[in-house]
């Protein structure tokens, strides 16, 4: 099983933690890898995210899938949440949103393997999906659809 010792230094988990004011401020947490040895997808999914257009001030909302194969660190889910919670008063056009979360992920992870669709529903009546990835999936390691169906409006 794994070692307890590795969750001692998170400061989030576990103890009331205020939305960061900004995405720059907001600490993501990592842990060490307890399987590293073994290759595995892991998927977040945020079919809630929020931010701002950053000309109109109105909101953007979004549905996030985040995929990556582990090397020597995981991120800690609760400082996951309240680091993309902190795009709710964020000013940024979609791909900004897309790539820089994925960006910061990739710097504090340094997975194997990432990738993070950004499914951003209409503005102006135009619905933008952003992609992401770095690196190379690992050879053997299942990664399922990210499920995530083009938007179709009414029709």
């Amino acid at each position: 099983m794994s070692d307890k010792t590795i969750y001692s230094d998170l400061q989030q988990l576990g103890s009331h933690t205020a939305l960061p004011a900004s995405p720059e401020e907001a600490i993501l947490e990592t842990v060490s890898n307890p399987q590293p040895d073994v290759d595995y997808c892991v998927r977040f999914t945020a079919p809630e995210f929020t931010s701002l257009c950053p000309l109109t001030s109105q909101p953007d909302f979004a549905h996030l899938v985040i995929d990556y194969v582990p090397d020597k660190l995981l991120v800690e889910s609760k400082s996951l949440k309240l680091y993309l919670g902190a795009f709710r008063n964020h000013g940024a056009f979609h791909e900004d949103c897309t790539v820089g979360i994925a960006r910061r992920l990739v710097e504090q992870l340094d997975p194997k393997w990432l990738r993070l669709g950004g499914y951003w529903y209409p503005r102006g009546g135009i619905p933008i999906d952003v992609f992401f990835q770095h690196g190379q999936l690992p050879d053997g390691v299942w990664v399922a659809d990210q499920g995530v169906a083009t938007y179709r409006g009414r029709g």
